[in-house]
């Protein structure tokens, strides 16, 4: 279907690609529910009506004529013979160019967690590179040569489509590109005999019920304000030159901005004009105070080269199957660059060229931080620890306890790993203050006594002689994360990998907590009579009753490991989540990042905040130290 010649830097006629794209028609009204495909309802733009698996059945392309469908329900059966196709449905078709698209790749099926795809069309740009992970694709496993029920619920900006039987949706859609728009309904597939269709039919309705989405996350440090070019045709233009040193002269500048996430969708500012490769300049201001190295992550697709105050420094080609036959060119931060800043304004321009799946590039500040007011860095150790996960405050000795969990040898038995003693303003008292441990985690002290949760038992040790005076195993343990204890000295312990929060009155542990929503259970914090539980498997704090069980929804969360909970001081929550952020959450769910680290490698594990002293201390899990904030502003 696509053949491609790769691409090399230098001159304008560098490459071609070769798209075969059969589109559908015009957009109609009709009244019905299940359609055969020899009624007159469809138009046939390229099939065939045949005999298939004990069905009368249909192979190519078509669409339902007089037909505006917005929200609804929209089902089918399709039957793969595991070959390379693409079969799937058309919705809100608004024009041959414009529609949102649901498909399988059933030659990736149980390979790859891209077997089940949603696409939109947009200006013609069927832009499947741009749109890849959560919201866009998920893996399935597909009987060959049998039917395949598929049901797809469309309401608004979403969508979720289910195969067969099972209850759960194999994708939920959560971000519609086009919006909540209308059009008629569409099947596309090959004509080889690869896929089918049959038992095609559509509802429409507004009855129908669909969680809340996933929090959104939006990256910090991304190059947002763009100009734009028109369009020009690759073989005409030079790509290793910047306009004016190729004689493109009166470009009409169009200002832009990129979405949320940073992604400059040039499809959505212009199409394409046919087969032939089209290229786009765009360009943006870059300041600096002085003469400075930038470092800036990126990704575009299919092809750029970037300039620096008018000198090329970096050209690639990412487009479908350009490295190897499985390469898809997927658009992300998968690249960096360093730019030599002058000191005052900076043009940094991009030529982007695009052939087929989607044309875009974002570019992000590989070092940039957030901080929220009144945060400010106190101290910071050296790099001495051995994967620094767990701080715990001290409050009689006024010290620090680290647990080096050593992420590298997590199942080495060769190795054992300690705890380290710092004062509260990140002085080593004793780097091993206790030895011995397997894989420590989460800490907590009671009755003078310190509970350390190891890989399969909780260590108990002397604080006064730092001594591991015994230690509880916990039978059918898979990994151990967090411990909390409650004033009668009840112990709770969360299991990542099992799903499960152990309870123990200092015997033995049961399995207390292991209903559906514990999954990937990590940070425990008492509170009162309500453990509270940061539950990374749906993103969620949770806090559970400890006399009945009960259990309620706190606040959600971008996806990530919920590393840390404590209390502010001032009646919120401060919770962390593993890669680099920091949320203040208050009482009534509300959620506010007020730290964001990540990008410069620093992680933000099981911390510790201490309100009389507005001290943050964080654990920098692989940067291997301990990093201080105060925190002026917490109401």
């Amino acid at each position: 279907m696509i053949k491609l010649q790769k691409m090399s830097f230098g001159s304008s006629r560098i490459f071609l690609f070769i798209i075969c794209f059969i589109f559908l028609g015009t957009i109609g009204t009709i009244h019905g529910d299940i359609i055969s495909f020899d009624s007159d309802q469809w138009q046939i733009v390229n099939g065939k009506i045949v005999d298939h698996l004990g069905r009368k059945a249909f192979k190519g392309a078509a669409y339902l004529k007089d037909l505006e469908f917005e929200n609804g329900i929209i089902k089918f059966d399709v039957a793969v013979n595991g070959k390379r196709s693409y079969p799937g449905v058309n919705f809100r078709i608004q024009s041959r160019k414009d529609y949102e698209r649901f498909y399988i790749r059933p030659h990736r099926a149980g390979l790859y967690p891209d077997a089940l795809q949603y696409t939109p069309s947009i200006n013609g740009i069927s832009e499947w590179q741009l749109c890849n992970g959560d919201g866009y694709t998920s893996s399935i496993v597909l009987k060959k040569n049998e039917w395949i029920h598929v049901r797809m619920e469309i309401l608004n900006k979403r969508a979720k489509i289910y195969i067969n039987d099972n209850p759960e949706p194999a994708l939920e859609i959560n971000d519609l590109k086009h919006g909540i728009s209308r059009g008629t309904l569409g099947v596309m597939g090959p004509m080889d005999g690869s896929a089918y269709f049959t038992n095609f039919e559509y509802k429409k309705t507004e009855n129908l019920v669909f969680s809340d989405p996933p929090v959104a996350d939006h990256p910090i440090g991304m190059i947002i304000h763009w100009e734009l070019s028109k369009s020009y045709k690759v073989p005409e233009i030079e790509l290793d030159k910047i306009p004016e040193k190729q004689g493109i002269k009166n470009i009409n500048w169009r200002k832009i901005e990129a979405d949320s996430n940073g992604l400059v969708d040039i499809g959505k500012y212009t199409g394409r004009s046919g087969r032939t490769p089209d290229a786009v300049f765009a360009r943006t201001s870059l300041y600096s105070q002085k003469k400075k190295i930038l470092e800036l992550k990126f990704g575009y697709s299919d092809a750029i080269t970037v300039f620096l105050n008018g000198t090329p420094l970096f050209f690639g080609n990412s487009s479908y199957q350009s490295r190897d036959r499985s390469f898809l060119g997927i658009i992300g931060l998968n690249d960096t660059i360093f730019l030599p800043l002058n000191k005052g304004e900076n043009e940094l321009i991009v030529m982007v060229a695009e052939g087929f799946g989607g044309w875009g590039f974002m570019f992000q500040d590989a070092n940039s931080t957030y901080f929220g007011e009144g945060i400010t860095k106190t101290w910071e150790t050296d790099r001495i620890f051995k994967t620094s996960e767990s701080v715990l405050y001290d409050p009689k000795r006024d010290v620090l306890y680290v647990t080096n969990f050593d992420q590298f040898n997590i199942r080495n038995p060769q190795v054992k790993q300690y705890i380290s003693k710092l004062s509260i303003n990140g002085k080593i008292i004793e780097e091993h203050w206790v030895d011995g441990l397997n894989n420590p985690l989460g800490m907590i002290i009671h009755k003078d006594m310190l509970y350390v949760a190891e890989r399969k038992n909780v260590a108990v040790i002397d604080i006064k002689s730092g001594e591991i005076t015994k230690r509880l195993p916990v039978k059918g343990s898979v990994f151990l994360n967090d411990i909390a204890i409650d004033k009668k000295g009840t112990i709770y312990i969360s299991d990542s990998r099992k799903n499960v929060i152990w309870r123990s009155n200092g015997k033995r542990f049961e399995e207390w907590l292991t209903k559906p929503e514990i999954l990937d259970p990590n940070v425990l914090y008492l509170q009162g009579d309500n453990l509270l539980i940061g539950n990374s498997g749906d993103e969620q704090l949770k806090s559970v009753n400890i006399k009945n069980k009960s259990i309620k929804v706190i606040a959600r969360f971008p996806k990530g490991f919920i590393d840390g909970i404590r209390p502010d001081g001032n009646g919120n929550l401060l919770v962390s989540l593993w890669k680099g952020k920091l949320y203040k959450v208050r009482m009534n769910g509300r959620t506010e990042l007020i730290l964001h680290t990540f990008n410069k490698g620093l992680y933000s594990a099981d911390f510790e905040y201490i309100p009389k002293k507005n001290l943050l201390i964080i654990p920098t899990f692989f940067k291997n130290n301990l990093i201080a904030y105060t925190l002026d502003k917490m109401n």
